[in-house]
């Protein structure tokens, strides 16, 4: 069987630190599954998903997206075969919405009525009328706007493999659980590969058809929500459940 993400034994390092950012970590991905990245700040989340498209190379270890040792790929045809999202979003200011969600096709050379018409595709997509949206710019548009462009962007050629980086970390509750909503509709309509890092754990155990929980570089336990919650692997573990089950039990308090 050939996995969409494999890492085998992969670590990383940065300049001044005594620990690795990631240490030796070792997991497989589904094509097809949503898998979320929890942790704190500074757990190493953020760095083992960018050594997926090479934005950071590890120092030892090997990475294969479906079967291919990416360390031997073209580097940049690498990254336009995978959808990026982060939470500043990335958006061109002076270009058009049409035109950020054009920028892979272009480069890939799509010849123009392909390209206007996966624009307008995507954009009723995600929600934005295209008659409305396509020519406004990025800061004619609010925080939620942007990044439901910003995913469009990244869908915009196609690709097998979708990683998103606290897409949602920036924008009111309200607005983050409907993106949140539509997102695994999406997903569920797509069935793309998606990796999605999240320091919430609601949103983890939301997203994620499996869950990485990682902490100082290691992976402490990668399972199905239900797994996590039912059998946490560690002490580390079982207090982000608690921690989840408490904010619950506020809630319920208040309930009529």
């Amino acid at each position: 069987m050939v996995h969409a993400i494999d890492f085998q034994d992969v670590a990383k390092a940065f300049r001044g630190s005594a620990l690795n950012a990631v240490d030796h970590v070792s997991f497989t991905v589904a094509e097809g599954e949503f898998v979320t990245i929890l942790g704190s700040s500074g757990c190493g989340k953020t760095t083992l998903l960018k050594m997926v498209n090479r934005l950071y190379e590890p120092d030892s270890g090997k990475i294969t997206l479906f079967g291919e040792d990416i360390s031997r790929a073209d580097v940049v045809k690498l990254r336009r075969r995978i959808g990026y999202v982060i939470q500043q979003v990335g958006l061109f200011p002076h270009i058009t919405v049409g035109g950020n969600i054009a920028m892979v096709p272009n480069l890939l050379k799509w010849d123009k009525a392909k390209t206007e018409a996966r624009t307008e595709e995507l954009l009723a997509l995600v929600g934005l009328d295209p008659a409305e949206y396509r020519d406004r710019y990025p800061a004619q548009l609010s925080g939620g706007q942007q990044q439901r462009v910003g995913l469009a962007r990244a869908l915009a050629a196609d690709p097998k493999i979708l990683l998103m980086d606290e897409p949602f970390g920036a924008i009111d509750s309200i607005t983050r659980t409907r993106l949140q909503d539509e997102l695994l509709s999406l997903h569920r309509d797509m069935g793309k590969t998606c990796l999605f890092v999240t320091h919430d754990i609601e949103e983890a155990f939301k997203m994620g058809t499996k869950v990485i929980i990682m902490n100082e570089g290691k992976i402490l336990q990668y399972d199905t929500p239900e797994g996590i919650i039912l059998h946490p692997a560690d002490g580390f573990v079982s207090s982000l459940v608690e921690s989840a089950r408490a904010k619950e039990a506020f809630w319920e308090k208040f309930k009529s």
